[in-house]
């Protein structure tokens, strides 16, 4: 039957409709067909995508519609239909197509990249229409679409009362205990946030194992091949993630046109969407210190600066030459890999943090860890200790300052110190070990140059300081007689 034939009846056979049948959106329909219970309406903008889907897969049971109004007409209801589709605009478009014909109590779902402020105007507009707006943010690429991905779902708890059980029927399966990879993180905004924060620890948690291999390949003298063979032996212990060992995959490949390694034929510039810049403006608009983040943004945004590269790398004479190292830097590296890893989670999961505080949301930080113990590009076995150290204590501070994280750093501090020192003498790169040393180093520290700074601060600009020795709120007269006076 067909969605107008289905409309002429009144008949409703999907459950659950799919906008949006570019390679994400066409995955996530497949995935969802594939589920017991599950029957899927799927509509494109260009009617020809619609059928191309619906003939290459037959099994499916797909219901296609080439009209918007035949697409609702295919759902039961509550109506539930996820946007697949280019965010901004186009995500607006759709949105606006749908609130025509949906009616009070259904639901729209947008599983774009979204930036979350959009998410929550788009929600509040939804709303007042009288329908649901579900921001849900979908890990694990193309892959993790197709057989199962880590979902962030926002917007109205009653709203997951229906959604809940689809979304769950997808989802990853954590490999400890089977559950599913979706929880509902949060009101309007809420989900889209915490998937921006995972991109951002993404972009970190490459960048460092991007200068792991740096510092084995330059100062540690290792090809690619060992290298990759190094990345193994890691993945079987407590750095054992999907990046990691899709790392020693890439590393292993050889270029079948050169014979060269195929990670030497490859242009050293990295690309970026805007979901990291995201995370580090919203990191600095709530003064929340994302440093390794941060470092790994700017990273790629030095590598894309070729001409100035190539301008400034002729003026620089004198190099140094690599330090001397022995068998024991392999593990001084992996040792700082792991200490560094977890500063940038916890930094990460300091910002989700935040951000549930400036937008009154109530996010369980033990629960978003275990839906990233599977489908999503950061899944990885420690996220089980950070799940359980939220779990010791809902209220914790940082992830530092849980008793097994501070033994793992700490434990790792030596090592971590000769890689960053190495590094710098031997003139390779290494600004995320840098910065996240750097952070630990400060939450460690008794004192902080603040003081100094908030002196400057205060000199030219009458900001004024608090003291060490008794409350309230004081300035120096600097360009008088220097007395000071309590605000």
């Amino acid at each position: 039957m067909t969605t107008t034939d289905s409309a002429q009846t009144g008949v409703a056979a999907a459950n659950i409709g799919v906008v949006g049948l570019a390679v994400m959106g066409a995955n996530l329909a497949r995935n969802l067909a594939s589920r017991e219970g599950n029957t899927v309406a799927v509509f494109n903008r260009s009617p020809e995508r619609t059928r191309t889907l619906v003939s290459e897969h037959p099994e499916a049971g797909f219901v296609p519609s080439e009209t918007i109004a035949d697409f609702a007409a295919s759902l039961q209801r509550p109506r539930t239909a996820i946007i697949m589709v280019q965010a901004g605009a186009g995500t607006d478009a759709v949105i606006d197509q749908l609130t025509e014909v949906f009616e009070p109590g259904d639901i729209i779902v947008d599983g774009g990249n979204a930036l979350f402020t959009d998410t929550i105007r788009r929600e509040a507009a939804v709303r007042a229409k009288g329908l649901h707006f579900v921001g849900a943010g979908i890990s694990g690429g193309e892959e993790g679409a197709l057989n199962g991905p880590s979902i962030m779902p926002g917007g109205p708890a009653e709203s997951y009362e229906t959604l809940g059980p689809i979304l769950e029927s997808i989802a990853a399966r954590a490999p400890e205990d089977g559950s599913p990879c979706v929880t509902h993180i949060g009101t309007d905004g809420a989900g889209h946030f915490v998937k921006m924060v995972h991109n951002g620890i993404e972009y970190a948690d490459m960048q460092l194992i991007g200068e792991a291999y740096d510092l084995l390949r330059r100062v540690g003298g290792l090809s690619p091949e060992q290298i990759a063979d190094v990345f193994t032996e890691w993945n079987k212990g407590e750095l054992e993630s999907y990046l990691i060992e899709i790392t020693a995959e890439v590393l292993r490949q050889v270029d079948a046109e050169t014979g060269k390694p195929f990670v030497d034929i490859i242009l050293d510039r990295a690309g970026m969407k805007g979901t990291g810049t995201w995370t580090v403006q919203n990191a600095l608009s709530l003064g929340i210190p994302v440093s390794g983040i941060g470092e790994a943004v700017f990273a790629r945004g030095v590598s894309g600066r070729v001409e100035q590269r190539e301008a400034v790398r002729p003026t620089i004479t004198a190099r140094p030459e690599p330090a001397k190292v022995d068998e024991s830097f392999v593990e001084d590296v992996r040792r700082a890999l792991y200490s560094s890893k977890v500063i940038a989670y916890a930094q990460g999961f300091d910002l989700i943090l935040g951000g549930a505080e400036e937008y009154n949301w109530e996010i369980n930080p033990g629960a978003v860890a275990k839906i990233w113990r599977a489908g999503c590009i950061i899944r990885a076995r420690f996220l089980n200790r950070i799940a359980e150290a939220y779990d010791r204590n809902p209220r914790l501070q940082s992830l530092i300052a849980d008793p097994y994280f501070a033994g793992e750093v700490a434990e790792g501090d030596a090592a971590w110190r000769r890689v960053v020192a190495i590094a710098a003498q031997s003139g390779v790169p290494a600004p995320a070990f840098g910065a996240t040393l750097s952070y630990y180093d400060s939450l460690a520290s008794d004192r902080l140059p603040a003081a100094l700074i908030q002196g400057q601060r205060d000199f030219f600009g009458a900001h004024t300081y608090g003291r060490v020795d008794r409350p309230g709120v004081f300035h120096t007269n600097w360009s008088g007689d220097r007395n000071e006076v309590e605000q």
